[in-house]
């Protein structure tokens, strides 16, 4: 067996998991009968109440201020309107850009308003605009019909559930950009999802099928018949116990699908492109990603592990030639509080606000990555690509301090250096990238 058929056969694998897992949490909920309401409270019993009884008078919404944003919900708690967000003020330069391809600037890296809530108890919703790096972007708009935890159903536009650091928010980011895994998977596609957790989170699961983004994409509007599925199955066998373990988790997740049309665009952690394609490309038949992933978070340590593989075929109009484009991927990032905090997935919550007069400092996080990529042979072979302006290996290593004044600002600044294998002229090697970053972060 070949290490493709492998590949594809464990994403496969995955996927059936998900689906499996998704059905047998049907079937027990089922047999257990509907949940209380969101309030905890058991369902109404509709119109039993006793003739010539004076009806109670409902009660007052409630409005709600502070770290996780402003809510406005029934009383009850079936209806609920969340309003959040969060801005990202971020500088970049470049101290010995050789090969002039970066620019130092400052940007507004996203701007991005929520809105979020409940209708109804049982359906949840989300709707999410980006006016960052001066364009305006529908990140998320999805409904989720939560009927139980074990089982839910999303359909919309949201993220794909594949990569493990492209799932976690943008806010609790580590680094200022995503490791090189991220860019070959998908970002956020439109479709629909099967998703919940067993044993009280133990089991994670998530199988749907979508539109089809390219790597590190997304889509809005679907030009091709052409669709995939996609499934991540996620366990965390410690999940309920209190020991050191406790938030360690591992899975695989993957995706299958014929595709046509949209091509991947692979860049930098100082976001410049490390691929040219040729003019007259296109993406052409059968499309497989597969990706391994761990976390460990243990008191003031974490741990985030992950391995992407993209394999796709492309089209060259001008002679009819195919050809197989994939691509590999991994990284490895470790934090380690300084000021005693935890560590999470969710990012690092400080036990007291940054107050200088009275020597509060808030919380500080140092931060390490490697990360790679690499590039197959064939696109270049084939003259898919442009050698000249496209690298066929890239290896960053990275160091961050991370400040987090309060729960809601957070200033982060990194150094990254990355070195490249081809992707100058006459076979020459790229120069490398030294990058600084820093960012200011606002949530709420």
């Amino acid at each position: 067996m070949t290490d493709q058929t492998r590949r594809v056969s464990a994403g496969a694998w995955a996927l059936v998991l998900s689906l499996a897992a998704g059905s047998l949490a049907l079937a027990d909920e089922k047999a257990q009968g509907a949940p209380p309401s969101a309030s905890g409270q058991p369902a109404p019993a509709g119109n039993g109440a006793k003739t010539g009884a004076a009806a109670k008078p409902a009660d007052a919404p409630k409005l709600t201020a502070g770290a996780d944003g402003f809510v406005l919900q029934s009383s009850n708690g079936d209806y609920r309107l969340q309003l959040r967000g969060y801005v990202q003020f971020d500088g970049r330069f470049f101290p010995s850009d050789a090969g002039l391809l970066a620019v130092d600037n400052f940007l507004l890296r996203r701007v991005r308003p929520i809105f979020a809530g409940t209708v109804g108890r049982y359906f949840e919703f989300q709707i999410m605009p980006d006016f960052g790096v001066g364009t305006t972007v529908l990140q998320d708009a999805w409904l989720d019909v939560r009927y139980s935890p074990k089982a839910r159903v999303r359909v919309g536009k949201f993220k794909s559930p594949v990569g493990l650091e492209r799932l976690q928010s943008a806010t609790a980011l580590t680094f200022v950009e995503r490791a090189y895994p991220t860019a070959l998977v998908p970002n956020r596609d439109v479709g629909v999802m099967l998703h919940g957790d067993l044993a009280g989170g133990v089991v994670a699961y998530a199988a749907g099928v979508f539109d089809g983004a390219p790597d590190g994409g997304s889509v809005d509007l679907d030009l091709a018949d052409g669709k995939d599925v996609a499934g991540r199955l996620f366990l965390s066998p410690f999940k309920r116990g209190s020991g050191a373990a406790k938030d360690l988790g591992f899975g695989i997740a993957g995706t299958t699908g014929k595709q046509t049309g949209a091509l991947p665009a692979y860049r930098s952690g100082g976001q410049v492109s490390l691929l040219t394609l040729v003019q007259g490309i296109t993406a052409d038949g059968a499309r497989n990603r597969l990706s391994p992933q761990l976390s460990f978070y243990s008191g003031r340590f974490g741990l985030m592990a992950e391995y992407s593989w993209s394999e796709s075929w492309l089209k060259k109009a001008s002679t009819g030639t195919r050809a197989k484009f994939s691509g590999e991927a991994w990284q490895a990032t470790a934090a380690f509080t300084l000021t005693g905090e935890k560590t999470s997935y969710s990012g690092v919550r400080p036990s007291v606000a940054f107050e200088p007069g009275k020597g509060k400092r808030g919380a500080l996080e140092l931060a390490a990555r490697a990360n790679g990529l690499e590039l197959g042979a064939d696109v270049f072979r084939e003259g898919i690509v442009d050698p000249a302006k496209s690298v066929r290996k890239a290896f960053a290593w990275a160091v961050g301090l991370n400040w987090y004044l309060n729960r809601n600002v957070k200033q982060v600044i990194d150094f990254e250096r990355t070195t490249f294998t081809g992707g100058a002229a006459d076979g020459m090697d790229r120069p490398a990238e030294n990058a600084f970053f820093i960012r200011t972060q606002v949530s709420f």
